[in-house]
């Protein structure tokens, strides 16, 4: 196992992850800004959307390509794979639920609570898949693709 190979795939892991947290919370501050329920609407669509469509891509990019590739040469991360896989299709019910939301104009509260729910599947996924998959990332072959095609659009 390559460490150089380790710390550059678990390093952009947790960059991906930093850049959904934020993501997240520049949602909430549209939330919070105070400005007329219009307008938050038209600002909530694209702050929401844009982080929901980061999370999915990135859920997306893990299911159809780092999966594939990790299990290829640990087999034995099945179970742990099967997991976050099943974390991915959580979050991606709850995004679903915010977006309905989004379209019915729902108030600062239904959303917060909303992002609520999003967040704390979203960090207990996050530790878990850092945790899991620390290691295993070092077996990545070189040419299993880039930074986006492993862990999503917002990777670049």
């Amino acid at each position: 196992m390559n460490d150089q190979r380790v710390t550059a795939w678990y390093d952009e892991l947790q960059a991906v992850h930093r850049r959904l947290r934020d993501g997240l919370q520049v949602a909430r501050e549209a939330i919070d800004s105070g400005v007329e329920a219009e307008r938050l609407g038209r600002d909530l669509l694209i702050y929401c959307w844009g982080f929901c469509t980061a999370l999915d891509g990135h859920h997306t990019s893990e299911d159809r390509a780092l999966f594939p590739l990790l299990l290829k040469d640990r087999p034995e991360l099945a179970d742990v794979v099967s997991k976050l896989k099943q974390d991915h299709s959580m979050l991606s019910h709850l995004i679903k639920a915010l977006t309905a939301e989004l379209n019915e104009d729902a108030d600062a509260a239904s959303l917060h609570r909303h992002l609520d729910g999003i967040e704390a599947i979203m960090e207990t996924h996050f530790g878990y898949e850092e945790r899991q998959l620390r290691d295993a990332l070092g077996s990545l072959p070189t040419d299993g693709g880039g930074r986006a095609d492993l862990f999503g659009p917002i990777a670049d």
